[in-house]
């Protein structure tokens, strides 16, 4: 597999083209700074949520690594949504074409409830980030599909529940999509809505844009050697390398 590094003013670039990954630290205007991967390659993107196994929750991404086929590598995985106290999922939950959880309509409090929450979805061929009513009307057939909330942008708009000078301030994970490619997000500072929101409108340029959680968020890299394992999560998305298995 080739990799090309590339270094260009404040960004820092990895690109493995067998998997169509890359890999940027942006700062924006106000210093704050976010850690981006570039998802193009829809066919080994996961879900994770149990190891058929044993049926427990693999909680980290080294149980993730562990499970896996001897020849397959996990590159890239990030904590996918929000979750209960015993790791189950909030929202809508699809692996591997079964739905886990079902969609969640409920209204409640806290940032899944924000109005309007969405789902990111994906198959071979398409992914999608939608309001959660957008996903219900519509006859997508996903694959792999997680659910959380607040949306952060919305057609290119930031979501208008965001105060610009709001002190909530939290390292924060979500995830964009332009060009039927997924743009995931972890910011390095702690970092209010609507400047999350605003990062993914302005400098990634992206139409539609989920928020996945915060405090918690996590990040895995093998390129750069992150493995954060601070806490437990419920869902995790994931890109599995299959480079060195035998093609058959």
């Amino acid at each position: 597999m080739k990799i090309l590094i590339l270094c260009i003013m404040n960004f820092i670039v990895f690109v493995q083209s067998a998997l169509a990954v890359e890999y940027r630290q942006i700062e924006n205007a106000a210093d704050d700074q976010f850690e981006v991967i570039e998802i193009s390659n829809l066919n080994q993107l996961r879900l994770f949520l149990k190891n058929p196994q044993n049926n427990q929750y693999y909680k980290s991404f080294d149980n993730i690594q562990h499970q896996l086929k001897s020849c397959e590598q996990l590159t890239f995985a990030m904590n996918a949504g929000m979750f209960h106290s015993g790791f189950s999922p909030v929202g809508l939950y699809i692996e591997q074409g079964s739905v886990i959880q079902a969609l969640n309509e409920d209204k409640g409090w806290g940032n899944f409830f924000l109005q309007p929450n969405g789902v990111l979805a994906w198959n071979k061929r398409q992914a999608v980030i939608w309001t959660t009513e957008q996903y219900k009307a519509k006859a997508f057939q996903p694959d792999y599909a997680t659910q959380s909330g607040p949306m952060l942008v919305m057609n290119g708009k930031i979501n208008p529940l965001f105060l610009a000078n709001s002190d909530s301030k939290k390292i924060r994970n979500g995830v964009g999509i332009k060009n039927n490619k997924l743009y995931f997000v972890i910011s390095k500072n702690k970092v209010n809505f609507y400047n999350f929101a605003e990062f993914f409108q302005k400098n990634l340029k992206v139409e539609q844009a989920l928020y996945l959680d915060g405090s918690i968020s996590s990040l895995y890299l093998q390129k750069n050697s992150r493995n954060d394992r601070k806490f437990y999560m419920g869902p995790i998305i994931g890109l599995v390398s299959h480079a060195n298995c035998a093609v058959k």
